[in-house]
């Protein structure tokens, strides 16, 4: 893998130095110079920028790889059983935008979650989960389903532990339907879908938890998700008050596609969960994206109508 991103990094440089040397023969060729007298030199000069900056990004690649290689797999500390709640999903700014409800049911060790939200305009996000809890947390498959206009791609993602199979199907801006399917090593933390229910279970006293996700743009790949604790927050629910804990989920993509990212800025947005802690912990609300690049919304637990 390390010699991977190390010709890749190669492959870029290789094409900088390429633009910036034709550019300057050009700039060259144009002001009437000799260009045979200045062809050495030009050369000279751009392989030492380019043994230069090779060093430069071996040295971003030896600091970026370690990171990729830890994770963690979270205890049972409360086991999971049935569960009905209903959730709602907001803009920042509070406005009602979907509606949703979890149900869960447990046979043995082995737990089946459903989550759904049904947007006001239509679209639809259905995650279909199914995790063992047998001494650590460990899923087993996951469906994700994105349709309609409140996701910029509609796309039905499912993913096999087991085997390692990853199929994405996808609708492209023209209308025209895509499949990818891939077998992939997966890592034993993998927690697409489980994020949720992982986050009940870490603990606050931990500076850092990490677990594994796959990450569709459409193409998949594995990124790392960074939980730190940002200490308890008060909050009420009529004349109760309570604390939850603050935890703050950051991406992490290694490697040349990582790097590249934080240097233009395209590092993806924090998600931000809220736990009540305790003997029976319970999820508070979210904020963050719900597909990749999404826009920052809110989940949290909607109150009964009247009946």
């Amino acid at each position: 893998m390390y010699r991977k991103f190390v010709n890749q990094f190669i492959e870029v440089i290789n094409g900088w130095t390429q633009a910036v040397g034709q550019a300057c023969c050009a700039a060259l060729m144009d002001h009437g110079t000799d260009y045979p007298h200045h062809s050495l030199r030009l050369e000279l000069q751009r392989s030492g920028a380019r043994s230069r900056l090779i060093a430069i990004l071996l040295a971003c690649v030896a600091m970026l790889q370690p990171n990729a290689l830890f994770a963690d797999m979270i205890p049972v500390r409360h086991t999971e059983g049935l569960i009905h709640g209903f959730l709602v999903v907001r803009t920042l700014e509070g406005k009602a935008i979907a509606d949703g409800q979890m149900t869960q049911d447990a046979r043995g060790d082995r737990v089946t979650t459903h989550l759904i939200f049904r947007f006001k305009d239509g679209s639809i996000y259905e995650d279909t989960t199914i995790f063992s809890q047998r001494g650590t947390f460990r899923l087993l498959s996951d469906r994700l389903i994105l349709r309609g206009p409140s996701f910029k791609q509609p796309m039905d993602t499912s993913i096999n532990t087991s085997t390692g199979q990853i199929k994405v199907r996808y609708t492209e801006a023209k209308g025209k339907e895509k499949v990818i399917a891939q077998r992939m090593e997966l890592p034993p933390d993998v927690a697409n879908g489980l994020l949720l229910t992982l986050m009940k279970d870490i603990k606050p006293s931990v500076p850092r938890t990490t677990v594994s996700m796959v990450a569709t743009t459409p193409k998949p790949r594995v990124v790392k998700l960074a939980i730190s604790p940002r200490g308890e927050e008060p909050f009420t629910i009529g004349r109760f008050h309570h604390k939850a804990m603050h935890f703050a989920v950051k991406v992490e993509i290694g490697g040349l596609t990582g790097f590249v990212a934080r240097l233009m800025g395209k590092q993806p947005a924090d998600t931000h969960v809220w736990v009540l802690g305790g003997e029976a912990p319970a999820f508070v609300k979210a904020e963050g994206p719900l597909y990749v690049g999404g826009p920052i919304w809110r989940i949290q637990l909607a109150s009964a109508g009247i009946f």
